[in-house]
């Protein structure tokens, strides 16, 4: 692979890549070194493609294998910091907006990860990386038809998790109205203006 040929694939397929690696890793930092370390390997190993598609689809299943080891790995150093140091994990509530967008963010990630792994990868790839399901279907080495039933499989069980309140930070965002006795009964506030 040339130089020039090297360059062009990296700048089209590095944003899909840091999307993929940012959305199972969690970290921006993260996502930029194994985007690195995937075309690294890529350049050092001098591989030939037959197409420039099949670079990319390449450069996606490592980085999402690399995303998703990294992903364990701070999962179980997190699990071990937690229990060694009894950490309070408790968000520093700086601002209505602030607290509700973290949480949210919390509630989807921790739904994501109640799905299985195929499901999760799946969706991970059509959502965040926006792939189609061509590409995904070469990616993960599956049929197209296979991707489809596998996205609508995952966004069914999120909607399902979402309806049946399984994600456990459901609870935490219930109205305003809801959180807020003289609201909810029926009595007004008085106006202030």
């Amino acid at each position: 692979m040339s130089q020039t040929e090297f360059r062009r694939l990296y700048d089209t397929v590095f944003p899909i890549l840091f999307r993929v690696a940012y959305r199972i890793a969690n970290s921006e930092e993260a996502a930029e070194d194994l985007c690195q370390d995937a075309f690294f390997r890529l350049y050092e190993k001098d591989m030939d493609f037959p197409s420039p598609d099949d670079a990319k689809y390449w450069l996606i299943r490592v980085v999402k294998n690399a995303a998703l080891n990294y992903a364990k790995r701070k999962d179980r150093e997190r699990k071990a910091y937690q229990k060694a140091f009894r950490e309070d994990t408790r968000v520093q509530e700086t601002g209505e907006a602030v607290v509700l967008k973290k949480e949210m963010r919390a509630e989807i990630q921790e739904a994501l990860k109640q799905l299985p792994e195929n499901l999760r990868v799946v969706l991970v790839l059509k959502e965040y990386a926006e792939l189609n399901y061509k590409e995904i279907g070469k990616t993960l080495g599956i049929s197209e038809g296979n991707v489809k039933v596998r996205v609508f499989r995952a966004r069914e069980r999120l909607a399902n998790m979402f309806e049946s309140g399984n994600v456990p930070l459901l609870g935490m965002l219930q109205p305003r109205a809801a959180q807020i006795p003289s609201l909810s009964n029926g009595v007004e506030e008085p106006n202030v203006s």
